[in-house]
């Protein structure tokens, strides 16, 4: 049985899938979790909603990138190279910069010393994430995801024509060329995915869901820890079960309210005015977010925040 690879689990908040129930989980710091949960990846899959891009206004310099956000005087670059060298790498105690190191890029087996050879990833490139729903982020929380290094899924250190060669493509039209790597890939993509809450479009989902049945069956993939800065997908406590002690029958799971945050999971009514965008909401067990833009990408004509699809 495969499992996505994930080593960047805090240990205190965790994302987890509920398989009956099709929808992102979240078990807050009280919740019993084990992080070497793993999970179906076809479940992760049907958690993300499919709908269609929204393409204009981006710029890379919308999502800061290479930014030290955590306060140990190492930029998000640097960070992933210390991390992703399989020996202890050279680094310049001054600048936190490193110098050299044993590099093993996952999408091709390429293997480096001089880390100019090397770019550092996003797996879910800056332009396919705006598109599936980072316009609709502020730019602190473009900023986090740019530079997150709290899931090693999100950054790579991976060669660098490799790197360009994928661009901004999702999986319907760039996969790694090394075969090895396929299910790795998939699972770390659509982790990502679920836990900043971005969407797929119909090829991307269709050739992942495709991919995942034809090469990857039986793949299962790590918990995650919540985004920062506040980007909430679902969230419902993990259903817990009761053995009696005077039987050894066991009480079927039940699972609570579903809830975002410590907030009731709005049950909307479609195209009523809501706040704050950003919020998400359920309706015959499909996902809706309140935004100001429709899911053409077109504005609202009074800037009011509605109930739509995605």
């Amino acid at each position: 049985m495969n499992v996505s690879k994930f080593s960047g689990f805090s240990g205190r908040v965790a994302l987890l899938i509920l398989p009956l129930a099709g929808i992102i989980v979240c078990a807050s710091a009280g919740t019993s979790v084990q992080a070497n949960n793993a999970f179906d990846a076809i479940d992760v899959v049907r958690a993300i909603a499919v709908q269609n891009e929204y393409p204009n206004g981006y710029d890379r310099d919308l999502f800061p990138h290479w930014k030290d956000i955590d306060g140990d005087r190492c930029d998000s670059r640097q960070q992933v190279l210390k991390r992703d060298s399989v020996s202890l790498p050279q680094v310049d105690p001054y600048k936190c910069k490193v110098i050299e190191g044993d590099w093993v890029s996952p999408y091709d087996g390429g293997k480096w010393t001089d880390p100019l050879d090397l770019d550092i990833d996003h797996v879910v490139a800056l332009k396919e994430t705006w598109d599936s729903g980072a316009w609709n982020w502020t730019t602190a929380q473009r900023q986090l995801y740019a530079n997150d290094t709290s899931d090693s899924r999100t950054l790579l250190a991976v060669t660098d024509n490799v790197n360009q060669s994928k661009g901004d493509k999702d999986p319907s039209n760039w996969l790694p060329p090394l075969d090895s790597y396929l299910c790795t890939y998939l699972g770390d993509w659509i982790s990502i995915k679920a836990r900043w809450g971005l969407s797929m479009d119909q090829s991307e989902a269709g050739r992942v869901r495709n991919l995942l049945a034809a090469s990857c069956a039986g793949l299962r993939v790590a918990a995650w820890p919540v985004a920062p800065g506040g980007i909430m997908g679902f969230i419902v406590t993990t259903p817990t079960t009761t053995t009696s002690t005077t039987t050894t029958s066991t009480v079927a799971p039940t699972t609570t309210t579903l809830k975002i945050r410590n907030t009731p999971l709005v049950v909307v009514k479609v195209g009523d005015f809501c706040s704050p965008a950003g919020l998400r909401g359920i309706k015959n067990g499909r996902s809706y977010t309140c935004s100001r833009l429709s899911t053409r990408g077109v504005r609202y004509k009074d800037n009011r925040a509605r109930w739509r699809l995605g």
